[in-house]
């Protein structure tokens, strides 16, 4: 299978999907194309599935009778992502022609820094 990474990803999916022939926009000089022309080229090239963290594509985008699948992400915080890269992995597997899924990633709870008796005084 192969899966095109949009340009706002981060690079460290390329690892998470793993068999799969995985290639970055930026790599292929795809990286300043429009969504719709991004999608067109991607087809063009036989990927079947494309990984974004766009949030608006798949509004902006008619995916009906299209080869290729979408991969919404809720973020490119490779700390959140790489937490949850099971479901990367199962949305790929399952994924169909035509078709999107968005994926919420849940950001950890900031660290707050204990109060010091400093500030007490």
């Amino acid at each position: 299978m192969q899966i095109l990474l949009d340009q706002n990803t981060p690079a460290g999916l390329k690892r998470v999907l793993d068999p799969h022939r995985v290639i970055h926009a930026d790599d292929v000089g795809w990286g300043n194309l429009a969504n719709g022309d991004l999608l067109a080229m991607a087809e063009s090239q036989g990927y079947e599935v494309m990984v974004t963290c766009d949030q608006n594509i798949v509004y902006q985008q008619n995916l009906a009778g299209r080869k290729i699948s979408l991969i919404v992400l809720s973020t490119n915080n490779w700390a959140v992502i790489r937490a949850a890269t099971k479901s990367v992995v199962e949305a790929n597997d399952a994924a169909l022609p035509g078709s999107y899924v968005k994926l919420r990633f849940e950001r950890p709870p900031l660290r707050r820094r204990p109060r010091g008796d400093s500030l007490d005084r």
